[in-house]
């Protein structure tokens, strides 16, 4: 791989320079070694190739941060394609695609020829801008499942008011779908043009027609059922998948089911929120769930079997003689799993123990003849290993 300057250090900024110092160092260079102040100049050529590589990594938030991380090692399928013309792997830059983004750098809705590359001729070259394609916007739903849902997954299908393409002009808003005529400002080529300052004198600048969008085409006669819009409202089934241990808060993106554009382009997506209905009686803790067991005095002292509620059902759970208060308990694979794929969550019976408040005499009876048995009366090391898990707890 070719040996290239620090994208930082091209640029003339610090690594925690914030994206509006990012975008002025790179107009300052973008200025200076422009082609049409720098005609013939190749270092300069270079130069200016150098800065809007580097520009076009730093101000992509993803881009950056695996920059940061990897450095130029990345490769251009580490970076998503490799920016320009295979930037990241020392390919060449097209000057196409810097220019294209002129404008978002300079302001303005068109956009100019470069003199000096390509065959382009001097700061008098036009090109067109591409024209954006529609898209219609997102809708958000929320959806409830319980934690037995979560565990396993769930597919949904719901009845969601949206947008849809009008089905009488196929969503072009003109009568029938073909009621069009020739734009009468750009005589159907979807574009205009015009001289203007630029900031190397006068150039002539191409950019999208105002009056048909770039259709080169207007409606003459309006569709009656959507009045133009190319859209309708409509109550559609749609139906998604959710896997397998997602959480409270977690976002689902499904494409392309959220609302139509006016007069044709692409759909929004269904942005499904996940909201998880509290289990009457398990508590979520990641991918674990928590129970807190309430014994009775003899079964902590004597041992025995009992039944737990798991996210499926129930459990049994042999409870060991002598088990203190604050014992946790371990059911293992009894929990979620890890959408990540990183295995499944226990569950995690935390014992409590219940001391009775009133007894009637032959149970105080049965109490008081064990008063002064010796194995009743509290280990002192016992006592102490309990009161620092107590004391863990509670820090």
């Amino acid at each position: 791989m070719e040996n290239k300057r620090d994208y930082y250090e091209v640029l003339g900024v610090s690594k925690t320079a914030t994206a509006d110092e990012i975008k002025k160092a790179y107009r300052k260079l973008a200025i200076k070694y422009h082609p049409d102040k720098n005609p013939g100049d190749k270092a300069a050529e270079e130069k200016f190739k150098e800065a809007a590589e580097a520009y076009e990594v730093l101000s992509n938030d993803e881009k950056r941060q695996k920059y940061d991380q990897f450095g130029h090692s990345m490769g251009p399928q580490g970076f998503g394609g490799g920016g320009f013309g295979g930037g990241f792997s020392g390919g060449g830059m097209s000057m196409e695609d810097i220019f294209s983004q002129f404008g978002d750098i300079f302001g303005g809705h068109f956009e100019f020829g470069g003199g000096g590359f390509g065959g382009a001729t001097g700061g008098r070259s036009s090109r067109r801008r591409q024209k954006p394609q529609r898209r219609g916007s997102d809708l958000r739903i929320k959806v409830k499942l319980t934690l037995e849902e979560i565990s396993k997954g769930v597919s949904k299908t719901l009845r969601i008011p949206t947008y849809v393409k009008c089905e009488h002009c196929n969503g072009t808003g003109a009568k029938d779908g073909t009621a069009f005529t020739t734009c009468p400002t750009c005589h159907g080529t979807g574009t205009v043009s015009q001289i203007v300052q630029g900031l190397f004198g006068p150039q002539e600048a191409v950019g999208v027609c105002p009056q048909c969008d770039g259709e080169g085409k207007v409606i003459s006669e309006l569709c009656s059922y959507c009045n133009g819009e190319g859209i309708q409202r409509k109550d559609e089934l749609v139906s998604f998948d959710i896997p397998a241990g997602v959480s409270e808060g977690m976002t689902l993106t499904v494409k392309g089911k959220g609302n139509a554009p006016r007069r044709g382009g692409v759909n929004g997506d269904l942005l499904v929120v996940i909201e998880e209905v509290k289990h009457p009686e398990l508590i979520r803790d990641g991918k674990d769930v928590i129970y807190n067991l309430m014994l009775d005095v003899v079964t902590a002292t004597l041992g025995g079997a009992v039944e737990v509620p798991t996210i499926t059902g129930r459990a049994r759970l042999n409870i060991p003689a002598g088990t203190q208060p604050g014992k946790v308990l371990r059911l293992r694979g009894k929990g979620l799993p890890d959408p990540q794929g990183s295995g499944i969550g226990d569950e995690l019976v935390n014992v409590m123990v219940y001391i009775p408040e009133k007894l009637n005499d032959k149970e105080k009876e049965a109490f008081e003849s064990l008063r002064d048995q010796p194995d009743i009366k509290p280990d002192p090391s016992t006592t102490h290993r309990l009161f620092s898990k107590l004391k863990h707890i509670f820090e």
